[in-house]
């Protein structure tokens, strides 16, 4: 197994499924200097194939058992509901080249994905997110025993092609994932909409309301990823005793924010083991 960086131009990838996150993922890999003849997509739907070829130009088919004959890796980028029977039909292919698999499929556990390949297959699963699709994603990865370290390695660079890729001890943990940066995208956009809405309410124009949002949200990550503090201390280090951030922050408090969060947050880690095992069914 060759591990996937740009010195190492002759291992070879293959995407079942060629829709935005495979592209996403395929741009990100070209990017940093993979090879594209190296790269297969696998789609039915030919105009899926078509957009992914304005990407890169990468092999493309509507044949998956052509598409995995030699590859290293397969990534499974396609939509849990049909991760099964797309599986099983695979399964004679995968047996005979072994490749590693990576699932960005959400809430399909590895022991399902082995069971459908036929088992003994090496498996690493991923949770990435939405910001993938513009290069600031956030992935964690959990391997099963038979991936290597060097398919570790493998793994690790494909996802850190979109952002960052972050390594969990047990599988269970990537529940926590989801409710953490899988579905996090949504609870940022949710208070950006919040905050563009009382813009307007006091007065400011849709527009002026909107770019100050965005940019501030922008600005306030972006703090937050170079400082060499936490985040409490920043927003402390903003709210000044008596000041105006102060009380609005008190607003958010007495409110219950911190505790909504967390209610949030545990709905949807148990919403992710409830699915799993819909899907294993």
């Amino acid at each position: 197994m060759s591990t996937v960086s740009s010195d190492t131009p002759h291992s070879n990838i293959t995407f079942i499924g060629a829709g935005n996150m495979a592209a996403s993922i395929i741009g990100g890999l070209v990017n940093k200097g993979f090879a594209p003849h190296s790269i297969t997509a696998s789609d039915p739907y030919p105009q899926s194939l078509s957009n992914l070829r304005e990407v890169a130009a990468v092999n493309i088919t509507d044949d998956n058992h052509q598409a995995i004959a030699n590859a290293d890796v397969v990534v499974l980028a396609v939509k849990p509901q049909v991760m099964k029977p797309i599986l099983q039909d695979l399964a004679s292919s995968a047996q005979q080249s072994k490749p590693l698999i990576i699932s960005i499929a959400a809430g399909i556990e590895i022991h399902s994905l082995n069971k459908w390949l036929g088992g003994n297959m090496a498996i690493v699963r991923c949770m990435p997110n939405t910001p993938s699709l513009v290069q600031t994603g956030a992935t964690a990865l959990f391997a099963n025993d038979l991936v290597t370290e060097q398919q570790r390695q493998a793994a690790d660079s494909i996802l850190r092609a979109v952002g960052i890729a972050l390594w969990v001890d047990q599988e269970s943990q990537l529940d926590a994932v989801t409710a953490v940066s899988g579905s996090g995208p949504a609870y940022f956009f949710l208070l950006m909409e919040a905050m563009q809405a009382a813009g307007e309410q006091l007065g400011l124009s849709a527009d002026v309301a909107k770019q100050l949002t965005l940019q501030t949200a922008l600005g306030a990550a972006q703090m937050a990823i170079s400082s060499d503090v936490d985040a409490a201390e920043l927003r402390r280090r903003v709210t000044s005793p008596g000041g105006t951030t102060e009380q609005a922050i008190k607003v958010f408090e007495d409110q219950g924010m911190r505790d909504i969060v967390n209610q949030a947050l545990i709905a949807c880690r148990d919403r992710s083991e409830e699915l799993a095992k819909l899907l294993d069914e």
